[in-house]
């Protein structure tokens, strides 16, 4: 035994000692504060890959929450998971919890900077109830088709954080891919798992498929096992101003109901870094107070980067294609095509091709460039061009709003609000709107006046004016806005109350 696995050894079992409170509970923790631009059009920087149902009914999100359903017996699995995602996804999210009967701790981070914070502050929401629980952490845009082989994988790996330790799953490589990262394997244990040498950013095409050929390298999953004073100590002395900021803000969070918003001001303080670069990487080193252990997952992982990935994940037809939604092939093979908006997409002849159609874009692409949709994506918003952050039909937390029609100086949108929600007392500087019901009653506050609308009903909001549009009845309400002024962004909202916590 080396010197670094005898000192290691003896702090991961001190540090069990002194945390072995609730030593066997698990919670869920899912990471969900990704952006997905490389599943663009469908996956947009507002409403990103996790939160579709990208290759089931459900979203990967809703799939995510359910995936320790059914775990071993012998661990206490919380059964409110933690989830951390930003603050323009949380009303989302908490629709989709709800949806599928989970009522989780979601941490709202007041600004991106990786998943190391991330998990920093789930790992603090994880123990402030005096609990020191393993945690077991997962991104929310990942699928899983070989559920129990998972939790074979994590039962080794709890067994390991159980000890101190901090581990990580990793997947036997298929294939040279140069999407993922890479874990260089050290010595091999008794339950089948290995030591980390070291971590390996995503490598170019010829060293990836070295790698594969050595047999000495799994891709990095992006899931951790840790207990999460162990993971808390580790970033305190790996990287003690990323501790500092997430500790600071979560002390000055704010806490409703299941809602945890850190303070943006300290957590503005913290260094933007993943996990794997945080902390991961340094467990291979001779001076390392902690011993990382990667465990194999064979469980039909993807991590959903690219359309491609999208194909191998799910079912084909004896031709290799893959059809979703409204799509017709003839004489096609080995092609996926998406049609989203509705519209009819028709493959002919096509081989190796990823087409996917939305309300308001189309993408075609070689299937062996999807990656370079990131790019793409990046020109797109280079032009200031919507498509880049927003789908046509954009969701609200009273509702949703599709934008039908534009041109100079107008826009017209259909506005459905749910039963019971408003949208905030608001004004705007550059634009009037002109409101007809299509469908349900709406209570409007104009000014000073407040009346009902009904079916066919209409009313005009004058530049400049104070109003608010409710649903005060029991179906959506339904209405066509049509917005005329020389600005018509969404940037031009002043708020003056909102029940959503968004005002200016």
């Amino acid at each position: 035994m080396d010197k670094r696995t005898t000192h290691a050894e003896q702090h991961n079992a001190a540090v069990a000692a002194e945390t072995a409170i609730d030593s066997r509970r698990l919670v869920q923790v899912i990471l969900a504060g990704g952006s997905g631009t490389r599943l663009w059009p469908v996956s947009r920087e507002q409403y990103p890959k996790q939160l579709i149902d990208v290759v089931g009914d459900q979203s990967l999100l809703q799939a995510t929450m359910k995936r320790m359903d059914g775990f071993t017996k012998t661990w206490d699995v919380a059964a409110e998971p933690v989830i951390v995602c930003g603050v323009e996804h949380f009303y989302v999210t908490s629709e989709q919890a709800s949806d599928c009967g989970v009522k989780p701790r979601v941490v709202v981070e007041p600004a991106r900077r990786d998943t190391a914070p991330a998990l920093t502050l789930a790992a603090l929401t994880a123990s402030s109830d005096g609990d020191d629980p393993i945690l077991v952490a997962m991104p929310a845009d990942h699928a899983i088709s070989d559920v129990p082989a998972l939790h074979q994988a994590i039962e080794i790996a709890a067994q390991h954080a159980q000890a101190g330790e901090i581990a990580t799953l990793g997947v036997p490589p298929t294939r040279a891919d140069t999407g993922f990262g890479y874990i260089r394997l050290g010595a091999q244990l008794q339950d089948g798992a290995h030591h980390i040498d070291r971590f390996v950013e995503k490598p170019a095409a010829e060293l990836a498929a070295q790698y594969v050929a050595s047999g000495g390298y799994w891709w990095n999953s992006g899931m951790f096992v840790v207990r999460a004073s162990v993971w808390l100590a580790a970033l305190k002395i790996f990287q003690p101003d990323m501790y500092r900021a997430c500790v600071q803000a979560y002390e000055n969070a704010k806490r409703d109901n299941g809602y945890i918003a850190p303070g943006a001001d300290a957590f503005a303080q913290s260094p933007s870094d993943s996990i794997d670069y945080a902390v991961m990487e340094h467990l291979g080193k001779p001076d390392s107070p902690f011993i990382g252990v990667v465990v194999p997952l064979e469980a039909g992982w993807s991590d959903l980067g690219s359309w491609d990935a999208v194909w191998e994940a799910m079912e084909k037809d004896e031709f290799g294609n893959v059809a979703n939604g409204r799509v017709l092939m003839e004489g096609a093979t080995t092609t996926y095509a998406r049609s989203q908006g509705g519209r009819l997409v028709a493959c002919v002849g096509t081989s190796d091709l990823v087409v996917v159609e939305t309300d308001d874009a189309v993408l075609v692409a070689d299937r062996s460039h999807v990656q370079d949709v990131k790019g793409l994506v990046s020109r797109i918003r280079q032009t200031n061009a919507p498509e880049a952050d927003n789908h046509r039909k954009v969701r609200r937390p009273w509702g949703f709003y599709d934008s039908i029609d534009n041109g100079e100086r107008f826009q017209v949108k259909r506005i459905v609000v749910n039963p019971g929600a408003r949208l905030s007392l608001q004004m705007h500087h550059h634009r009037a709107e002109h409101w007809v019901v299509v469908c349900g009653t709406a209570l409007v506050t104009r000014g000073e006046e407040q009346f009902l609308l009904t079916e066919n009903q209409s009313t005009y909001i004058p530049i400049g004016v104070q109003h608010r549009l409710e649903n005060p009845g029991h179906v959506p309400l339904q209405i066509i806005e049509v917005q005329s002024g020389a600005y018509l962004g969404e940037d031009d909202i002043v708020r003056f109350d909102d029940k959503y916590g968004r005002c200016n």
